[in-house]
């Protein structure tokens, strides 16, 4: 493009630039004195070319230079200052050195990456745009354009074992560089230190339009664009904060991390990065996520619906990868009928010469030993419980299946030590959430080639109960408990990182497979979920805030001098007896509550009970509180109303399940903790739950003893809620959770973690509306 007025379109007029380096110096002084720095800095000879005469940009104008065409001159002073350059006799703290003669600066300080955005997109435009641009060889970016990337795998001796003795499976090295006239330039040093002097976030942060510039030796330099540096440094960073290096010097990626290599990929055309080592050896090892179909065993005893085919080929294809499992469907999906058809199909093809250990809670013992010899018939099973146990030890090396509780598992160490199992299930797998906890560390001693946990709620209040799940399913896929809290559970909990959020699903994915029943049990009738808000007055709502100022000032002088962690115990206790205020004030064990004769929420509760069971219907009770329970049912006997009830008490669970599914009870009370899971009551249409628990997951497992397969009626599920008490204020603590739930699955007071304003929030008083 050639600059020219009017008045000298005689002449051809063509911008000059030659890109140099120039000491300069920098006024310290601030005005007192004279106290310079020297600097290196990378500038701009600028001068006009006017048909083969070039004239400096810094010469004055001259009479003989009349020809010289001010406007076009004014014109390429602000397209270079338009691409950042800083024009030097404006900056009052710059001096040249003598016989300097620079008329601009790129960049004062050096920094690589504003010469490299100069470099690669300033040049190649000022140029298509006519301008002369000569690059010195002093010029301290020297950015190369003719480089290949490519990335090199190299799969670890161990990445073939199923399990290795230690808790890590089998990694792969992964080198990441460019290729520069044959010459190949390890990046990754270079990308790592990147990560660890600015940061993750800033390096994500990078404007669109800037260059990343990557020291290649010497002056040289890589210019990258900032949307390939981004996915570039999201993958290593997560990769180097959680597994680090090995022994090579690559980033350590463990075999059955999914998706690693194609996420990389994604930053590169589709030819620019070249592959090379054991890259499709590792890309075999990784899970896909849709699994081929499998065919059910022959001697199963049920047939499968669709989804349920789909939970056996998730199971199959794992099994295959030598991969853990984590089966998190919704409830009353069947996750123990998928899993029995798992355990047969295994038998029947040879592969299984070991037994298979089942462990779970002590009220789903029967019902496992029930549904194997249900659907598989052929399997033989030993019940690893009772006092006489020990004397039939011998049966457990004898068999197909072995059933025990989590406590029994714990105790019998000796037993389950010394018996190495095919596959180890863990039902209600939940129940190690806490990491540190004995049942965790039991399960994990076992001996077992495959793990598979089978959970409907995976998450109920944090990530970490995540993470424990995965160290007993995956031991190393998410890292050590250190490494995940400060690479996830930090970021997501506490910052929101929807990023680092996106990442931990990814790596899951394959490896948990989690289903709605609104998505696949199209055939369930309608569930209709409503809130019965009922009001305190009188003696109960003076009871009430009596109860909460006097609780609230005890638990700020706790927290105060504990600090808010350290006071959880003391902080539930006065929530507590909130709660017991708002169920019936005959719960809390003090003299003037006990002289209270009303309850709100009792009373709403037989104005409703009633008008149901005149309707037809069959109504579970849920309560955390056993004393409740036990009010409630003096009431229903003073009514002559038949009902049956399951408290942890309860010794003969099947006799009241039996008795409410064949109508001879219309009421069954239940304990939330104790009953919450395990169970199939399709006979109930309406789910009561008389007061709210902190996570709404256990809820939501409660409600579903109803709803699930079978049910064949419209389910109806009542909430009973204290308007503007604890209670209602639980709710809104409970959708936190369940968004932090969904947010990871896309699809009990132990473990609650509260903060000083959720604490202050908790103990208001009661609202007026």
């Amino acid at each position: 493009m050639q600059f020219a007025s009017a008045a000298a379109s005689a002449r051809v007029f063509v911008p000059c630039l030659r890109l140099r380096s120039e000491t300069l110096l920098i006024d310290q002084s601030e005005g007192f004195g004279e106290d310079f720095r020297e600097i290196d800095s990378a500038v701009i000879d600028l001068r006009f070319n006017y048909s083969g005469l070039e004239i400096g940009a810094s010469e004055p104008h001259t009479l003989e230079q009349c020809f010289r065409d001010a406007r076009a001159e004014s014109e390429i002073r602000r397209v270079l200052e338009g691409f950042g350059a800083v024009e030097l006799s404006g900056l009052e703290d710059i001096a040249m050195m003598p016989g300097a003669s620079a008329d601009y600066a790129v960049s004062l300080d050096g920094d690589p990456d504003t010469l490299a955005a100069f470099s690669t997109s300033a040049v190649p435009r000022l140029r298509e745009m006519g301008w002369e641009v000569d690059i010195d060889g002093d010029y301290p970016c020297q950015v190369v354009e003719d480089a290949r990337w490519y990335a090199s795998v190299t799969a670890d001796a161990g990445s073939d074992d199923i399990i290795d003795e230690g808790e890590e499976r089998g990694w792969f090295e992964l080198e990441l560089g460019v290729e520069v006239e044959g010459e190949q330039v390890d990046l990754l040093p270079v990308l790592l230190d990147l990560i660890e002097t600015r940061g993750m976030q800033a390096l994500l942060q990078t404007p669109r339009q800037r260059q990343m510039a990557l020291p290649l030796g010497g002056k040289r330099y890589l210019a990258v664009p900032p949307g390939r540096i981004k996915t570039v440094v999201r993958v290593l960073s997560e990769l180097y904060e959680i597994e680090g290096t090995g022994p090579g010097g690559g980033l350590k990626v463990p075999a059955l991390a999914p998706d690693v290599l194609d996420e990389l990929q994604t930053a590169f055309e589709d030819d620019s990065l070249a592959w090379s080592g054991d890259t499709e050896r590792v890309r075999m090892r990784v899970p896909r996520s849709d699994p081929p179909p499998v065919e059910p065993p022959g001697g199963l005893q049920a047939t499968l619906r669709p989804y349920q085919m789909d939970g056996l080929a998730f199971l199959q294809h794992l099994r295959e990868h030598g991969a853990g499992a984590i089966l998190a469907d919704d409830m009353g999906l069947g996750k123990t009928l998928q899993t029995i058809t798992h355990i047969l199909k295994e038998k029947e093809s040879g592969r299984m010469h070991d037994p298979v250990l089942v462990v779970a809670p002590t009220s789903l013992v029967g019902n496992w030993e029930r549904e194997i010899a249900k659907f598989a018939p052929s399997l033989e099973v030993h019940v690893h419980y009772g006092p006489r146990r020990r004397h039939v030890v011998r049966n457990v090396k004898f068999c197909d299946v072995v059933i025990t509780t989590y406590g029994l598992l714990m105790r019998d160490t000796d037993v389950f030590e010394s018996q190495p199992f095919y596959i180890v299930v863990l039902d209600e797998a939940q129940t190690i959430k806490n990491a540190r906890s004995q049942a965790h560390a039991a399960v994990k001693a076992v001996d077992a080639q495959y793990r598979i946990a089978l959970s409907g709620t995976p998450v109920e209040n944090n990530l970490g109960e995540l993470w424990a799940l995965f160290d007993f399913a995956m031991p190393g896929l998410l890292g050590d408990a250190r490494q995940f809290r400060v690479s996830f559970r930090m970021p997501i909990e506490k910052q929101g990182n929807t990023d680092r959020m996106d990442t931990l699903r990814r790596r899951v994915a394959p490896f948990i497979l989690r289903r709605l029943k609104t998505d696949v049990a199209t055939d369930l009738p309608p569930k209709t979920i409503m809130t019965r808000p009922v009001e305190l007055s009188g003696q109960q709502r003076d009871l009430y805030e009596s109860i909460r100022i006097a609780g609230h000032a005890l638990v700020r002088k706790v927290v105060k001098k504990k600090g808010i962690a350290a006071s959880t115990i003391d902080i539930l206790g006065a929530l507590m007896k909130l709660r017991q205020v708002c169920c019936d004030p005959r719960l809390v064990r003090m003299r003037t509550a006990q002289a209270i004769e009303h309850s709100a929420k009792f009373d709403a509760l037989f104005e409703m009970l009633p008008d149901m069971l005149e309707q037809g219907r069959q109504v579970l009770v849920f309560s955390q509180f056993t004393r409740m329970l036990g009010l409630i049912g003096d009431e229903l006997r003073e009514r002559g109303i038949p009902f049956v009830v399951i408290t942890g008490s309860t010794t003969d669970r099947q006799a009241a399940v039996d008795a409410f599914q064949s109508g001879q009870a219309k009421v069954f009370l239940l304990s939330l903790k104790a009953a919450g899971t395990g169970l199939n009551l399709v006979a109930a249409d309406t789910v009561i739950h008389f007061d709210p628990w902190w996570n709404p997951a256990a809820q939501a497992q409660a409600t579903d003893r109803a709803y699930r397969i079978g049910q064949k009626r419209p389910v109806f599920v009542y909430n009973m809620i204290v308007s503007g008490s604890v209670e209602e204020r639980m709710v809104a603590l409970q959708r936190h959770k369940q968004a932090l739930a969904d947010g990871l699955l896309a699809q009990d007071d132990e473990g609650i973690e509260l903060t000083a304003e959720d604490v202050d929030d908790l103990f208001a008083p009661l609202s007026d509306d």
